[in-house]
């Protein structure tokens, strides 16, 4: 028994969600998110909730419950807040910008990084070591902060690269003597 997926998920007022077929679609205050329904499960619009329940009691039809349960709530937060990740750079010479529609990155290589920003996204650079990136879609947020931090994931020894805010480095100690 899915403890999360037996709430339904309130729909605030300005956000209007419709089931068209197999998708169903969440327009808010920032903007329109679509998620493709699962056939194991079953979705309701009523009253100012969605409702989500399984369709039979196979194990996988419970297993989708919660899951699709907690899809539906990220499409409802990122239309009326949004999402955000913070990245931190730190390492001498390390350093990133915004350049119009791509990112610019130092990170000590040969030549510097340019990450193309997608569309739907939003960087801001706020100084030259910290990246805000912010859009209404969950999953392409968390996406294009892995694809930023692959280029320089944090090491160990002296703790250069880049890291999500809040995350913790495990540190090593170096050679001895």
């Amino acid at each position: 028994m899915s403890r999360i997926g037996k709430k339904p998920v309130p729909v605030p007022a300005g956000v209007t969600a419709a089931i068209e077929g197999k998708t169903l679609s969440v327009k808010g205050p920032k903007g329109t998110l679509t998620l493709s329904l699962a056939d194991e499960v079953t979705y309701a619009v009523e009253d100012g909730s969605i409702s989500v329940q399984p369709s039979n009691e196979t194990k996988r039809a419970r297993s989708f419950w919660g899951m699709q349960r907690t899809l539906v709530q990220n499409l409802i937060t990122g239309v009326t807040e949004g999402y955000t990740k913070t990245l931190q750079i730190t390492g001498v010479g390390y350093r990133a910008n915004v350049q119009g529609k791509n990112l610019k990155l130092q990170l000590g290589y040969s030549h510097d990084v340019d990450f193309a920003i997608p569309e739907g996204i939003t960087i801001a650079t706020p100084d030259q070591t910290t990246i805000n990136i912010s859009g209404i879609d969950k999953q392409q947020v968390g996406q294009v902060a892995a694809e930023i931090r692959r280029w320089r994931k944090p090491e160990p020894y002296k703790g250069k690269g880049i890291k999500y805010a809040g995350e913790y480095i495990f540190r090593k100690e170096g050679k001895k003597k």
